[in-house]
């Protein structure tokens, strides 16, 4: 499955990691979302915007064929509420993408998504699906986070916008 990943989920580091280990995708991505998700994240400061390069960089060489091209005249063909989402869009039509994994679900009409024969999806309905059929994997790279962190399961998932995940791995 081909899943376009949007900047807002792959800037926490949980939910891009759990969205990663999620099954059999493929994920997709264009210079674009890489430079969207370095811009928020080096606004926390120098040492913030050292380590997402570095974590950059180690995504486009585990997901080599990740990245999409996408050209200016592709871009500003599309409408969405949010005209600076539209380079998101076109990645997603570029790339053949089944899905767009976004948080930012108001940005990405469902019916625009369609004429694309695109689904939009939340992370948290996305990863849930991949823990209904293989838990042990995602519990993993959760308790790796809680060792790190000394915070709670229920407490990482409902940080990371998880709430149905957090239900379904704490209950």
């Amino acid at each position: 499955m081909r899943v376009l990943i949007d900047a807002c989920v792959l800037v926490p580091s949980l939910t891009r990691r759990l969205v990663l280990a999620a099954g059999e995708i493929t994920p997709l991505w264009s210079s674009g979302i890489l430079d969207e998700w370095h811009r928020a994240v080096s606004k926390l400061g120098p040492i913030e915007a050292a380590v997402v390069g570095t974590e950059i960089a180690l995504l486009r060489a585990r997901y080599s064929q990740a990245e999409i091209a996408v050209h200016a005249d592709q871009i500003e063909a599309l409408d969405l509420p949010d005209p600076d989402d539209r380079h998101v869009l076109a990645a997603a039509i570029a790339g053949q993408a089944g899905e767009l994994l976004t948080f930012n679900t108001k940005d990405f009409p469902l019916r625009t998504l369609a004429t694309h024969g695109l689904v939009r999806r939340h992370p948290d309905e996305f990863i849930l699906e991949a823990a209904q059929t293989d838990a042990a994997h995602l519990i993993t790279i959760l308790e790796a986070e809680e060792a790190a962190t000394g915070r709670s399961r229920r407490a990482l998932l409902r940080g990371s916008q998880l709430p149905r995940l957090s239900k379904f791995l704490t209950s």
